[in-house]
C-alpha cells in the first residue's frame, strides 16, 4: 500500500509517500516546497500535483493536517480549514481524510468541524516521537515555530488543544529557525561592553543569524529575505546590522557575529523556557528533538536544561525530520485506510 501525507503550512508545503508492506514501512520519500499561503494559496493545487508527480495515481490515499489556516489571506480560522479542504478535495480520487485531535476525518466530517483539523499537525508528529520514546516531550522546532509536545504511556497528552491555548501552555512557541523577525527574540543585544535597543522593523529574521553561525546553510534558508535581497554571508551580516541601524561600514563581521551568538542563545532560551514548563508540569525529564531546529535550538535546549535528549534522525534521516508531521500524516493515514485510527 502507497499512502501520501501532506503538510500544509503558512510558509511550507511538505509532502512524504509511504510504502507499507504487511503492516511493516518500507519506504519513505519526501519532498516540499516554499508556498506563502498569504500571497500564493491559488498555487496550492499546483504544488501538491508539482509534490506528488507520477505517483499521484499510485497512492491508495491522501492524509492531509494544516497550519496554513491562519494566514491573514482568511479572514477566520473557518475560512482558511474549508479553503484548503475544497482545494484538496479537487485533486484526489482517492481516499482522503484530515489529521484531527481525535484521529483522522473525512472532508464531511472535517468541513462540520474546521476547528478541529486546525493546526493539527503536532498530532501526526508526535506519533513518531512516541515510536522513539513512550515517555517524553517532543520538541519539533521548524522554520517559523516550535511544538513542545507531553507524550505519556505512548500518547500525546498536549494540555492545550488549539493554537491559542497552547501558547498559554508552554506547547507552542512563536520562534523558528527561518523565520523570526529578530526583534521578536531580543529588545537589546550587547556589542563591544555596551548594550544597544533594537530596532523594531522587519529588517532581520532568524535564518541570517543561524546562516551567519553556519547553523544552516544557504540551501536551509528557503523562504524569502525580509530586504529581498540575496541569500549569502555578506547579505545576511547587512541585514542583521540594520537591527542597530547600522550597516557594514559601521559594524565589522565580528560585531554582527557577536550580536547573531547572543541572539541564538536567547532563542535558545525562550524553547527552553517553555520546555521547563511542561517538563516539571507533567513530570517528564527526557526530550525527543525534531525539526530543522532539532540540533541547532532543540538540543541547545536540552542541554541548557540538563535534560535527557534524543533526536528523530535516529530514526529518520535528516531531511525526514524536517517533513515528520507529513510522514506522521502518512502514517496516521495508512491505518485509517486499515481501519486502525
Amino acid at each position: 500500500m502507497k499512502v501520501a501525507g501532506i503538510d500544509i503550512g503558512g510558509a511550507n508545503t511538505d509532502m512524504a509517500i509511504i510504502e507499507i508492506e504487511d503492516g511493516e514501512l518500507k519506504n519513505i520519500k519526501v519532498d516540499f516546497r516554499y508556498l506563502p499561503m498569504w500571497i500564493r494559496k491559488n498555487e496550492l493545487k499546483e504544488t501538491l500535483k508539482e509534490l506528488l508527480g507520477d505517483e499521484i495515481d499510485e497512492v491508495d490515499g491522501v492524509g492531509v493536517t494544516m497550519t496554513a489556516e491562519l494566514v491573514d489571506a482568511y479572514k477566520d480560522k473557518e475560512e482558511g480549514v474549508r479553503d484548503v479542504i475544497g482545494r484538496v478535495e479537487e485533486i484526489f480520487e482517492v481516499p482522503v481524510a484530515y489529521v484531527s485531535l481525535s484521529g483522522m476525518m473525512d472532508s464531511e466530517e472535517a468541513l462540520a468541524k474546521p476547528m478541529e483539523v486546525a493546526a493539527a499537525n503536532w498530532v501526526a508528529t508526535s506519533q513518531l516521537a512516541a515510536a522513539i520514546s513512550s515517555d517524553c516531550i517532543m520538541v519539533d522546532v521548524g522554520s517559523t515555530t516550535t511544538d513542545i509536545i507531553p507524550i505519556k504511556d505512548g500518547a500525546e497528552c498536549a494540555k492545550g488543544r488549539s493554537d491559542l491555548e497552547r501558547l498559554s501552555t508552554g506547547e507552542l512557541v512563536y520562534t523558528g529557525v527561518l523565520r523570526s523577525n529578530l526583534a521578536t527574540i531580543v529588545d537589546r543585544v550587547p556589542l563591544n561592553g555596551k548594550w544597544y535597543r533594537v530596532s523594531s522593523e522587519l529588517f532581520a529574521i532568524s535564518a541570517d543569524i543561524h546562516l551567519v553561525l553556519g547553523n544552516i546553510d544557504y540551501k536551509d534558508y528557503t523562504c524569502n529575505t525580509p530586504d529581498g535581497a540575496g541569500k549569502t554571508m555578506r547579505d545576511s551580516m547587512r541585514r542583521i546590522a540594520r537591527l542597530l541601524c547600522a550597516d557594514l561600514k559601521l559594524l565589522s563581521q565580528r560585531d554582527i557575529t557577536e550580536i547573531a551568538a547572543y541572539i541564538h542563545h536567547q532563542q535558545t532560551l525562550k524553547i527552553a523556557e517553555a520546555i521547563k514548563e511542561v517538563s516539571e508540569r507533567e513530570n517528564l525529564d527526557e526530550i525527543v528533538t525534531t525539526g530543522l531546529g532539532m540540533h541547532v535550538l532543540a538540543k541547545k535546549a536540552a542541554e541548557h536544561l540538563g535534560m535527557k535528549y534524543k533526536s528523530m534522525d535516529t530514526f529518520l534521516t535528516p531531511t525526514e525530520c524536517i517533513v515528520a508531521p507529513a510522514i506522521g500524516t502518512a502514517i496516521m493515514m495508512g491505518d485509517h485506510l486499515t481501519g486502525g485510527i
